[in-house]
């Protein structure tokens, strides 16, 4: 199966989820509730009655499937990229050993006075007879050949021979050798068979000229000559004498395996005590042999211990045909595998920083320790063991060995027939299939987890072969999607040089999995693009790119390659510049044609990241996208439905922005005109305006991060305009205080709270200005500096100065714009502003260094708040005054409490403080020194000719984010997908049969006596509350927006915190989102403002999802939004009205505005309800108490409007009623009735309750169950069926002397339980009833 295929296959398989969401409102009707809606048909019929159906029959209705905010983007936050250690698989260094020098003393014919030779005696060395012709013929022949095996492995090297050497020719050869090598490593090796054993202190032995005497040669000096880097080989008894001899020298401790300081590497050939074996069976020199003719050495070792010896004539091993490197050879087929074998029982026996040391650093020491393993098993045959340094563990037993005994039998039956029939054809081996299998086997089975695969060595081998080259990229691409583990290990095993070059390959049926695997390489290592680049790689990924064939995964893949070879490497840029990445990425954002499939969100969003890295801080690149008219491509995509890719969007449109370091150098207005600069930027600017409000964080971070390089392209023509901006909103705020313009138009000194006293020193023009920004109203016009001991000392004021001053040193360097129009400059600081109080705190600290940038300062603290609470962290301390800016409207409704000044020079140098104790007021400032951390704002940066300011500019997020979903498996099975259905169908089995229960809930009403009472300790009372439908948990919010998490059943508090450190008027509303799932916590602010939260009763472990403004826009002369919301599980969709004439219908799967809709009608909504059971459908109740039914669903969106109740009074609760019936809503106005109404019969409402006397306050609807219940201000709460019988009234709580419960301010039934919360304006205290009487 192709990689693609299998791709397809198992992203399907993987990406199954419950029930996804539909894309837009159209598709709602597809919903399995479609056939019961009051639109689907043209007649209003008697869909349901009040009596239930089926509960089975009925399970998607009750229980909905939609899943949202499930996405990566939710899961970690995008504000921050995770930290990723370094890749380990990299060497340090790579060494060539460069001379090679072989000593041999052999004294031929002499035999040393130390060794006494059995009869018969080894006698072969390099597979040379010394005895079958005269002594100085056979030493210059052993000596010849040794150098021409050795050259098999090293050809390039430069060989040096010293034959029965004198101590000075030994010193001439490595002084000579070093020379030559320079810093590359020099190989020594030493046979001593014609010498005695070396000295207990490790001297070896060479001859004095007349060869009448040996003489010892110390280590010491032999280290002196040759230095480091080097390899000795010592074939002599006793080798093990020489390498303690290194050991002493060099301080290596006995048990040290890792390596010496100095990169000094020995092989010997037998230990202290042993003797070089004599056997026949053994050549004389059989350490040298396997090391250096290995092939030779283990198939006639083999071929003595087999039965093939019975068959196969051993002198043909000697003439096997073919060439070790041709693998399509018997010779080289031998050679193949014993190099797999070798190294992948190195691989699993040795340390990994061990094995790539020995392994994949020197090419001619990788081949002499593979070759070592085999000396191993083959010496310890004849009582000898081999030594080496480092140290290996024993090897000669591993399991892989039997393997090539297996592979070497097969390929030695066949040696007679192929001399016997020259056309006969070699067969090869299984060797190689069988270990795909195997390693197939381990990919079924294996984890992260468990024992690496043990094959992973032999996978890399079998790359080198065309015929298994596809089945093992396949193989290996599995293995890499497993995780960055996997990828560090391959690339450990050493892959990476092999798919560097399977990139110069045409074959077809290679490039997707060669996509599929750089992808994954370039996830863990974007290093790598160096490589990449020099070897032409990047033609490769362009070409795939452009080609027709591949998936759009596989092309977005190939996206993401070329954008990690352009990120931030000038040397990509320019070679992708040319290659024309530009014009295939737009050439695949062009408008597709009817009959074309939609575009695939993922391609989509890798194009954007794309072109915007290559055009990122490269002039030439953003000339030649405004040339290809990119941005006319863009901006369409600024509207997909994928919030990933708006913000890609985003990214590319805003690095084509000028930030202004380059144009002063460079070809801009030489190559493109500056006028049509002027214009494209224009579009650009306007088209991001429009999605500052986006419902996704990631998107207004784009935003954010563009408005900033904006900000300094354009901040000469910025700053009078925020200048202007900010002046004319801050008088307007002193108008509305008398104590404001009381406090300006005193004379004496005065510095008030830091949320208003920075708003009105931003608004003084006429009074000094110190470096802190603050006003001074002495008569002498002396200005305050910052008190001792605050956060900044004067040092920072000093940055901050020179950093003002020297904006406008700057203009003369930095070419200055020419201006945009100036009602765009006015929307850019709207939407700095903005985005400076954007409900995601990483965000809004975006916005606030961009405001920075500008000159606007900011100069906030937490308001004022009462101490610490359990479960909650330590409020800020004490603000004088922060409550006076609740009186202002304007501030309510665009600033909240983010107090802001505007940065002007100093007109006299600073005084002494004399309010030292009042320096407080501020709990934080924002300067240029916070610029490190993301939640802080910056003051003017500091600009210098140098280009250090670009360091300034808050850094993108979407680029290093998206790559982590490379990072995940893609091929991965439906484990945690099993997973969770199982979990959810626990939760359904157990909804079931609670709604069961409810529905047949006997109408015996509430007990008087609460089942819980809960102090919140909140001192403005509780403003909403909300059950957990399968836990024992009750959340509750309080109009300084704390929230707070209660166990009622332990009585404990679980979790509590603050909903945002800026407050307005309160939560307005709590809901639960993906509540049979792993819910998520719904905070709608008064303000429109929307957060939802995760691990919310988790103590300390909440994290915001999501964020956004709900609300856009507001009716003149409004005081408030007065934000009303609701939310529909069903469909996915959350609703939003208040002080405006429409109604909003977001997209929370998408994160984005689907409707903005009217709500016909001239009075303010007051109550959402959103249909539990249908979806699309919400019912809204008015301040005139009208009440209006609508459905997304249908082009004409309002259903029906009616008005039940008789007086003009606001509709306080609005819900529909329990059961399946799409038409019977329950309303309640404030003058306290009740009513039942049935919009298929508009007129009238067929039931109606005079519940409470005017005081009605809150409305709770049972959602299974056929109870309600309504709070008065009169403290009580009454309690009525659905055919309007009342069945209880609750006025007391149980404690001492019979308390009364408080203005009611909410009520909240558990869904699936008959327990209702019920909360007060004007206590702490939240009670819990049920129909259980009490213990």
């Amino acid at each position: 199966m192709a990689l693609g295929e299998l791709m397809v296959s198992r992203v399907s398989q993987s990406s199954v989820t419950v029930v996804s969401n539909h894309d837009d409102c159209s598709s709602a009707s597809s919903h399995d509730d479609s056939r019961m809606s009051i639109i689907a048909s043209p007649r209003i019929d008697e869909v349901a009655t009040s009596s239930y159906a089926n509960v089975t029959a009925t399970s998607m209705a009750y229980l909905p499937q939609t899943l949202v905010l499930c996405e990566l983007r939710h899961h970690a936050a995008a504000s921050a990229s995770d930290i990723v250690p370094a890749p380990r698989w990299r060497l340090k260094e790579r060494m060539k050993t460069g001379c090679v020098a072989l000593v041999l003393c052999l004294n031929i014919s002499v035999d040393p006075p130390d060794v006494i030779k059995i009869s018969p005696c080894a006698r072969i060395e390099s597979w040379i007879d010394p005895f079958s012709m005269s002594p100085s013929r056979a030493l210059q022949t052993i000596g010849h050949n040794l150098s021409t095996q050795y050259e098999r492995w090293l050809p390039k090297a430069r060989y040096k021979v010293e034959l029965d050497p004198t101590k000075d020719h030994v010193r001439k050869l490595c002084l000579s050798c070093r020379k030559n090598a320079r810093t590359e490593r020099v190989l020594f090796h030493y046979n001593g068979h014609g010498v005695p054993k070396p000295t207990p202190n490790g001297e070896i032995w060479v001859f004095n000229k007349n060869f009448t005497q040996y003489i010892p040669l110390p280590v010491s000096e032999l280290d002196s000559w040759l230095k480091t880097p080097s390899i000795y080989v010592f074939d002599c008894s006793a080798a093990r004498l020489i390498l303690n001899a290194f050991a002493e020298l060099h301080g290596w401790g006995s048990s040290d395996s890792s390596g010496p300081l100095k990169d000094c590497i020995l092989l010997a050939a037998c230990d202290v005590h042993e003797t070089l074996p004599q056997s026949v069976e053994f050549p004389a020199d059989v350490f040298t042999s396997c090391l250096t003719t290995p092939i030779t050495m283990a198939l006639k070792w083999f071929c003595r211990r087999s039965l093939l010896k019975e068959i196969i004539d051993e002198s043909l091993i000697d003439r096997i045909p073919g060439r070790q490197n041709d693998r399509k050879t018997l010779l080289g087929e031998l050679n193949w595998i014993f190099t797999a074998v070798t190294d992948t029982i190195a691989w699993n026996v040795l340390p990994r920083e061990l094995f790539q040391r020995l392994f994949r650093q020197d090419l001619l020491v990788a081949s002499l320790f593979r070759n070592f393993l085999l000396a191993e098993r083959i010496m310890r045959s004849g009582n000898c063991t081999p030594i080496s340094h480092p140290m290996l563990p024993p090897t000669h037993q591993h399991h892989m060995w039997d393997a090539w005994d297996m592979a070497a039998e097969i390929c030695l039956s066949q040696l007679p027939q192929l001399f016997l029939d020259p056309n006969a054809e070699f067969q090869p081996s299984p060797f190689f299939t069988e270990q795909l299998t195997a390693f197939e086997v381990w990919l079924d089975h294996g984890s992260e987890h468990k024992k690496p695969p043990e094959q992973l060595p032999i996978v890399l081998q079998v790359l080198r072969s065309q015929c298994h080259r596809f089945r093992a990229l396949v193989l290996l691409g599995r293995f890499l999607d497993m995780g960055p583990w996997a990828v560090d290990l391959a690339l450990s095993v050493g892959i990476f040089p092999y798919v560097v070059m399977l990139l110069q390959t045409t074959t077809i049926e290679l490039r997707q999995i060669l996509v599929f695997i750089w992808t994954k390489i370039l996830a863990l290592d974007k290093s790598c693009q160096v490589e990449l680049v020099k070897d032409g790689g990047h033609k490769y990924f362009i070409s795939f790119l452009d080609s027709p064939g591949a998936f759009p995964e596989q092309r977005a893949m190939a996206a993401f390659v070329l954008s990690v070879i352009v990120d931030g490497y000038k040397g990509g840029q320019e070679l992708c510049l040319k290659a024309d990445l530009i014009g295939v990425c737009l050439g695949h954002l062009e408008a597709p044609q009817l009959c074309d499939q939609p575009p695939e969100p993922l391609f989509l969003q890798w194009l954007c990241l794309c072109l915007g890295k290559l055009w990122e801080d490269f002039l030439e690149a953003q000339i030649k996208g405004r040339e290809a008219n990119a941005s006319e491509k863009l901006i369409p995509l600024l509207s997909e439905a994928q919030p990933e890719v708006r913000a890609a969007a985003v990214f590319s449109l805003g690095t084509l922005l000028d930030v202004g370091f380059d144009s002063g150098k460079g070809v801009g207005d030489e190559e493109f005109d500056n006028d049509e600069k002027i214009i494209v930027e224009d579009i650009i600017i306007k088209s991001l305006l429009d999605v500052v409000s986006d419902g996704s964080p990631l998107v207004r971070a784009e935003v954010a991060v563009a408005l900033a390089r904006l900000a300094f392209g354009h901040k000469q023509h910025l700053k009078p305009v925020a200048a202007s901006y900010w002046k004319s909103q801050t008088n307007s705020l002193r108008t509305s205080f008398p104590s404001m313009a009381k406090f300006h138009d005193t004379g004496t000194s005065t510095i008030v709270s830091s949320d208003m006293g920075s708003l009105a020193r931003a608004s003084t023009d006429s009074q000094p200005v110190t470096r802190e920004g603050r006003i001074s109203s002495s008569p002498h016009g002396s200005s305050s500096a910052p008190m001792h001991g605050s956060p900044l000392s004067d040092d920072c004021s000093l940055h901050s100065d020179s950093g003002i001053m020297h904006d406008g040193l700057s203009n003369g360097i930095v070419d200055k714009p020419r201006p945009l129009d100036s009602g765009t400059y006015s929307q850019c600081v709207q939407a700095m502003f903005t985005l400076a109080k954007d409900p995601s705190p990483h965000i809004a600290s975006l916005g606030r260094r961009v405001l920075s940038i500008i000159g606007i300062e900011q100069v906030f603290a937490r308001p004022s708040k009462s101490s610490g609470r359990p479960g909650e962290a330590a409020p800020a301390s004490h603000t004088p005054l922060a409550g006076l800016t609740r009186s202002s409207s304007w501030f309510d409704m665009h600033t909240g409490h983010l107090p802001l000044t505007f940065r002007t020079p100093p007109v006299s140098p600073p005084q002494t403080s004399y309010l030292p104790g009042l320096r407080r007021v501020s709990s934080l400032e924002l300067r240029p020194h916070l610029l490190g951390s993301l939640d802080s704002g910056s003051a003017d940066p500091l600009l210098s000719v140098n280009g250090s300011e670009r360091s300034l500019l808050p850094q993108s997020t979407i680029y290093s984010w998206s790559c982590g979903h490379f990072s995940k498996p893609l091929l991965g099975g439906t484990d945690a997908n099993e997973e969770t259905a199982a979990h959810r169908e626990e939760k359904e089995k157990l909804a079931f049969d609670h709604i069961a229960k409810c529905q047949h809930s006997s109408s015996s009403g509430l007990n008087n006596i609460p089942v819980a009472n809960w102090d919140t300790k909140f001192e403005m009372g509780t403003k909403t509350a909300l059950f957990h439908p399968f836990s024992p948990i009750v959340v509750a919010a309080d109009g300084n927006e704390r929230i707070r998490v209660w166990n009622y059943e332990e009585a404990t508090l679980l979790n509590g915190f603050d909903n945002h450190e800026f407050p307005d008027k309160g939560v307005s509303k709590l809901c639960l989102v993906n509540e049979l799932d792993d819910s998520l916590l719904l905070v709608a602010s008064c303000d429109g403002l929307v957060r939802i939260w995760k691990d919310y009763a988790t103590k300390g472990r909440q994290r915001q999802v999501t964020g956004f403004s709900s609300i856009q826009g507001h009716k003149p002369g409004a005081r408030g939004l007065n934000a009303v919301v609701d939310w529909q599980q069903q469909s996915g969709y959350l609703y939003a009205s208040g002080e405006l004439s429409s109604i909003m219908v977001w997209d929370l799967e998408k994160e984005r505005l689907i409707k903005s809709a009217s709500s016909e009608s001239e009075c303010s909504v007051t109550a959402l309800s959103a249909s539990q059971v249908h979806g699309g459908q919400l019912a809204a109740g008015f301040a005139d108490g009208s009440v209006r039914l609508y459905d997304v669903r249908t082009p004409e969106w309002l259903v029906c409007a009616t008005r039940p109740h008789k007086k003009v009074e606001k509709v306080v609760g609005l819900s529909f009623q329990p059961g399946l019936d799409p038409a019977k809503i329950v309303s309640a106005s404030q003058a306290g009735d009740i009513q039942f109404l049935d919009l298929r019969r508009r007129k009238e409402t067929y039931r109606s309750i005079d519940a409470h006397r005017g005081s009605l306050t809150a409305l709770g609807v049972h959602r299974h169950a056929p109870v309600i219940a309504s709070g008065s201000g009169k403290e009580l709460i009454k309690v009525y069926n659905l055919e309007g019988e009342r069945l209880g009234v609750i006025k007391y709580h149980t404690s001492f002397m019979a308390q009364k419960i408080g203005p009611v301010s909410c009520l909240a039934f558990h869904p699936y339980q008959v327990l209702l919360a019920a909360g007060a304006a004007a206590g702490s205290f939240v009670s819990l009833y049920n129909t259980q009487p009490p213990r």
